[in-house]
């Protein structure tokens, strides 16, 4: 059965507290894209990363591996659960997964942030000939750290394919004004 597992990023420590917020795994996009993939029949799961502001990849990968992950598996990454993604891909050889899309993928490239070993680790220039296609969604006007990101998994892994938007910002609903994200829809959708 075709799943799909949909990564959020890093908040801040007060919007994660924010009692008005939403959480992390329901914000912006992600509960919209979850229930247009379930209307096509995608089980889809949206897993809440503890103390997601603090990042720690024992924790994260713990999480993510108790969901169901096949050659059939979509997985979504925002930011920081883009960068997630590329390191478990990179460090998990032997499985192969589907479509695999990174939304501003951020890893952390100049360490302004504390996070710990969460990005120590070696990018498998292979990574993308274990899926069916890896994607990066990249704004014109998204942070510097996140454009440098991309420019890194640019130059180092073979086969993805970016596609470029002007003035997304960092892909967020204050940025795209709303929740609905269909660009992302049909590329999850593509075959």
């Amino acid at each position: 059965m075709k799943n799909s597992i949909i990564l959020h990023g890093l908040p801040d420590k007060e919007e994660y507290y924010d009692p008005d917020f939403p959480a992390q795994s329901n914000a912006h996009w992600i509960g919209w894209l979850q229930k247009q993939l379930q209307r096509k029949d995608i089980f889809t799961q949206t897993p809440e990363m503890p103390m997601s502001f603090k990042p720690e990849y024992e924790v994260w990968k713990k999480e993510f591996e108790r969901y169901d992950i096949t050659p059939e598996t979509l997985l979504v990454g925002h930011s920081c659960g883009g960068g997630f993604l590329v390191r478990w891909l990179s460090e998990n050889k032997s499985t192969k997964v589907g479509k695999v899309i990174l939304v501003a993928p951020w890893l952390n490239p100049d360490k302004r942030y504390d996070t710990g070993t969460f990005f120590d680790f070696d990018i498998d220039s292979n990574l993308a000939s274990r899926t069916k296609g890896l994607d990066i969604f990249r704004s014109s006007n998204d942070f510097e750290d996140v454009l440098k990101s991309i420019d890194i998994l640019k130059t180092k892994v073979e086969n993805i394919k970016v596609r470029e938007f002007k003035n997304y910002g960092h892909f967020c609903e204050r940025d795209l004004k709303t929740q609905a994200f269909p660009e992302l829809l049909k590329e999850c959708l593509a075959e």
